[in-house]
C-alpha cells in the first residue's frame, strides 16, 4: 500500500536545491512512497526535476501579501485549502519550520512533522506540529534536511548526496556528444575537437552587498578565455543585464544570456565546464548538477549553506569578509583541472 508523503518547503530557489537529496533517501527507504510538494511558484519547477516527486502543489505567497484579500487571491488561497484537504497524507513534513509553512501544514490532512522548538528557524511554528525532532541548526543545509527526512521516516541514511538531477546530465553528455560526432563528420580528416568548452558566470545579484569587484571579475574571464573556454552570464534582469555587459566590454568569445526559466538554465548549467558565480541559488544549483562550481560569498557565511557536490567545489569568503582575486583564482585553476 502507497505510503502517501506532503513535504512542505515553499522557498527559496537555494533552499529547495539543497532539499532534494532527503527527497532521494525518502524514495530510497520508504516502500512505495507517493511524494507531494508544496513549493512556490516561482520556484515549482525544482521539485517538478525530481523523479520521486508526484505532483508539486504551487502556493503564491510573495504574490499574494501585495493584495492578501482581493476577490481573486482569496480564490485562489481558498481553491489551495481545497487541495491540501483534499488527501489523507500518511506524513505531512514542514522541512522550513517558518510561521508561513506552518501556516499551510494546518491546512492538511496527516501526521504533521517538523523541528522542536530549539531546532526551528521560528520556534513558534513547532507548535503547529505532532511529531517534533531535534536537528542541529549549525550543521550545512543538506545535511540537517536529509537528518530530518530521516528522523520523521525513522530510517538511516548514508552516501554523498544525490540530488536526482541525472537527466539533465545525461541530456548534456548527449549533446555534448552529438556535437562532437557532428564536427568529426563534417571535418573527415580532422578529428581534433578544438571546443574548450563554456564557463557559465552568474555575477550579479538583488543586494549590492553580495557584489564581487568588477576589476577581479575581468581577471577571472581573462583566465577563462586562456584556457579556450567561451563565456556565458547569466542575467535575470535589464538591470543585472546592463552590468553584465559592461563587466565583458571587450572580451571575445562572451555572451549574455538573455532571462530564462529555470529549467532552461539547468540545462546551461549541466553543460558547463565550470561555473562561477556569487552566493545565490543558481551557483547552488550548478553544484547539485555535479559542475565544477566556485561560489563567492560577501554577504552571507557559507558555513550552513556551502556548495555541495559531485565534483570539485569551493565557497569562498564569508561575511563581510569577501575572498581575494588570488585566492578565486586558484579554485579556478582547480576547477578546471576536475573538469
Amino acid at each position: 500500500m502507497a505510503t502517501r508523503i506532503l513535504i512542505v518547503r515553499t522557498s527559496s530557489l537555494g533552499d529547495l536545491v539543497h532539499m532534494l537529496p532527503a527527497i532521494s533517501d525518502i524514495a530510497r527507504h520508504v516502500p512505495d512512497a507517493v511524494i507531494d510538494w508544496v513549493a512556490e511558484e516561482a520556484f515549482a519547477e525544482i521539485p517538478s526535476w525530481h523523479p520521486a516527486v508526484h505532483e508539486v502543489i504551487k502556493v503564491a505567497h510573495r504574490r499574494w501579501r501585495k493584495a492578501w484579500w482581493s476577490p481573486s487571491v482569496k480564490a485562489e488561497r481558498h481553491a489551495l485549502a481545497e487541495r491540501l484537504r483534499s488527501v489523507q497524507y500518511d506524513v505531512v513534513l514542514d522541512m522550513q519550520a517558518l510561521m508561513k509553512s506552518a501556516w499551510l501544514v494546518r491546512q492538511t490532512r496527516g501526521v504533521r512533522h517538523g523541528l522542536d522548538w530549539r531546532s526551528a528557524r521560528e520556534p513558534l511554528a513547532s507548535l503547529f506540529y505532532q511529531v517534533r525532532h531535534r536537528v542541529e541548526f549549525w550543521q550545512p543545509a543538506v545535511t540537517r534536511q536529509r537528518e530530518l527526512a530521516a528522523q520523521a521516516f525513522g530510517y538511516s541514511y548514508s552516501g554523498a548526496p544525490d540530488f536526482g538531477l541525472q537527466a539533465f546530465v545525461e541530456q548534456a553528455q548527449a549533446e555534448a556528444q552529438s556535437c562532437v560526432t557532428a564536427e568529426c563528420c563534417a571535418r573527415p580528416h580532422h578529428h581534433v575537437n578544438n571546443d574548450r568548452g563554456y564557463a557559465v558566470i552568474m555575477p550579479s545579484a538583488s543586494r549590492e552587498d553580495k557584489l564581487w569587484p568588477a576589476e577581479d571579475w575581468r581577471a577571472v574571464f581573462t583566465r577563462l578565455r586562456e584556457v579556450g573556454c567561451t563565456l556565458r552570464l547569466l542575467a535575470g534582469n535589464a538591470q543585472e543585464s546592463e552590468r553584465a555587459q559592461a563587466l565583458v566590454q571587450g572580451f571575445d568569445g562572451v555572451e549574455v544570456l538573455p532571462r530564462m526559466d529555470l529549467t532552461a538554465i539547468a540545462r546551461q548549467l549541466a553543460g558547463a565546464r565550470i561555473m562561477v558565480g556569487l552566493d545565490s541559488g543558481l551557483t547552488h544549483l550548478s553544484a547539485a548538477l555535479g559542475r565544477p562550481t566556485i561560489g563567492i560569498y560577501r554577504a552571507s557565511t557559507p558555513v550552513r549553506t556551502p556548495l555541495v557536490g559531485s565534483s570539485f567545489t569551493a565557497s569562498l569568503g564569508d561575511r563581510g569578509a569577501p575572498p581575494s582575486r588570488a585566492a578565486v583564482l586558484a579554485s579556478v585553476d582547480q576547477a578546471l583541472a576536475a573538469g
